[in-house]
């Protein structure tokens, strides 16, 4: 990707150029800011390509592709995408892209479904087909998908979590527990929060800590509009983290992810992943009858889409608690000798009326 240089009038300035019929054409973008210039040379780049990509094989087209939407997807989407471009469909990306057949493809694609699970072998065939719509719109992709797979997600009890906030107290790892359990945040949007996020009754959630390409770790905004939102907490929860100055977790999403696995393993604990506590809060808010529209709000999803098809599960002592309610009715209903009087007469009398009907004859 092409970057801008300041020049003394305090606007930025990219050079650019592109080959288009075996000749270099350079070209000059001016800009008030870096990102700005960058991003008309980016778009006259890839316009330029788009009519000259008759020689570029699969592995180049996710890169022009991948540089097209640097500056609008979120940092760990294109790690994401430049994964799959290092490491997917090794078979057919030094192919010619105008070449491709749907033969290739769906062998390739076979070939990486032997040792992947159904949902990256999705998100693979999602972005291979968004490229080839970038450089061959009329060819629609057509292939066959493994099936999806039904997690198996275990929702930690109460008392999984009463236990782990006993061990961990006092340790730098209970109040991110706390804020996961307790207000459903996601382990980057914890990592995230400092003093200045917290109000009277909650914190307000306008960032997140998430990796970049280098391995190290930015502060941006949300991935999603809904994910910044206000999230009340209990009491207790909002009395422990008004007196912390700073940042309200000391870790980073990976060195709290890792830290919580063997806090799990080394106490012998029910073995669920951190994020299954933002699974907790969410099944304890439906355990109680809180609304979808509401968990929506506090968990910061902009559709009940993910909330129903991930997060939708009954806690394991709930269900048997509702279970043992659902079987004591039917036990009182079908126990109760007067119901059963009653419906012997109404059965009795039925019987009385079909047997001896009152007729009427017509003369």
């Amino acid at each position: 990707m092409p970057k801008a240089k300041k020049l003394p009038s305090g606007n930025w300035r990219v050079q650019a150029s592109v080959t288009v019929n075996g000749s270099r054409i350079r070209r000059s973008f001016t800009a008030e800011t870096s990102k700005r210039a960058e991003q008309l040379a980016l778009n006259w780049q890839n316009d330029n390509n788009l009519q000259n990509c008759s020689n570029i094989n699969l592995k180049q087209a996710f890169e022009r592709y991948i540089n097209a939407k640097k500056n609008v997807l979120s940092p760990s989407t294109i790690k994401g995408y430049v994964n799959f471009k290092n490491n997917a469909l090794n078979d057919i990306m030094h192919l010619k892209i105008n070449t491709l057949t749907f033969e290739q493809i769906q062998r390739a694609i076979n070939i990486y479904s032997a040792d992947h699970s159904p949902k990256s072998v999705r998100n693979c065939c999602g972005l291979l087909s968004a490229v080839l719509k970038m450089f061959r719109p009329d060819f629609n992709l057509r292939v066959s998908l493994p099936q999806k797979e039904k997690k198996q997600i275990y929702v930690p009890t109460d008392d999984d979590i009463k236990k782990l906030l006993t061990i961990t107290k006092n340790t730098n790892y209970y109040v991110p527990i706390l804020l996961a359990a307790f207000g459903g945040l996601r382990q980057g949007e914890i990592c995230a929060l400092t003093d200045k996020d917290v109000c009277d009754n909650g914190v307000i959630v306008t960032k997140s800590m998430v990796s970049d390409n280098k391995g190290g770790w930015l502060i941006k905004t949300p991935k999603t509009y809904s994910s910044n939102r206000k999230v009340e907490l209990p009491k207790f929860v909002v009395d422990e983290i008004k007196s912390i100055k700073g940042n309200l977790s000391k870790q980073n999403p990976h060195t709290l992810s890792k830290a919580f696995h063997q806090i799990i393993k080394n106490n012998n604990l029910n073995y669920f992943r951190f994020h299954d506590l933002r699974h907790y809060y969410v099944s304890s808010l439906h355990s109680i009858g809180i609304p979808d529209k509401y968990i929506m709000a506090q968990g910061g999803w902009s559709t009940n889409y993910t909330m129903q098809t991930v997060y939708n599960h009954v806690l394991a002592n709930k269900q048997s608690e509702f279970a043992e309610k659902t079987t004591e009715h039917f036990k009182g209903v079908f126990n109760n000798k007067n119901n059963i009087n009653v419906t012997q007469k109404v059965t009795q009398n039925q019987t009385s009326r079909t047997t001896k009907p009152n007729l009427t004859l017509i003369k």
